[in-house]
């Protein structure tokens, strides 16, 4: 389905091997939380999707548990920005901006994480709609 959904929204998009219920375990276990089923559903057919000049739209797993772990870790970024441990990372735009899901309290919807003013927006409804609209132009400007 996933696959489907987003080669839908652009022919050119990327895709890499599904990963198996073990890394996905290993992952959840490295995070101390379980992820969202949508992610897991898309991660179970393409461990991540690049989209438009290489960005990763949505990031391999490995790349969403390192991402995760240091925001959600790291201290200088608590000194610089709001927390982020309500969110969880997933994809950028390739200029800086970060897309998450939100994790507590538990809901489908996208938010952008702006890094030049750290200001969190609302992206798109779900996963779905998120790849549908960020893989359907060719700017990084799509959710503004």
């Amino acid at each position: 389905m996933w696959r489907e959904v987003a080669g839908g929204a652009f022919s050119g998009a990327g895709f890499s091997a599904a990963v198996d219920s073990a890394g996905v375990a290993t992952a959840e276990r490295r995070l101390g939380c379980s992820l969202p089923s949508g992610l897991v559903s898309l991660l179970r057919e393409t461990d991540g999707i690049v989209g438009h000049h290489g960005v990763d739209t949505v990031w391999p797993l490995e790349r969403i548990v390192e991402e995760n772990l240091l925001f959600w870790s790291d201290s200088s970024f608590a000194d610089l920005y709001m927390p982020f441990d309500a969110l969880l990372f997933f994809g950028d735009n390739g200029g800086g901006d970060q897309f998450a899901l939100v994790r507590r309290p538990p809901r489908a919807d996208i938010f952008v994480w702006e890094h030049e003013n750290d200001s969190r927006r609302w992206a798109a409804r779900d996963l779905e709609d998120y790849l549908r609209r960020s893989l359907a132009g060719d700017g990084d400007d799509w959710y503004q």
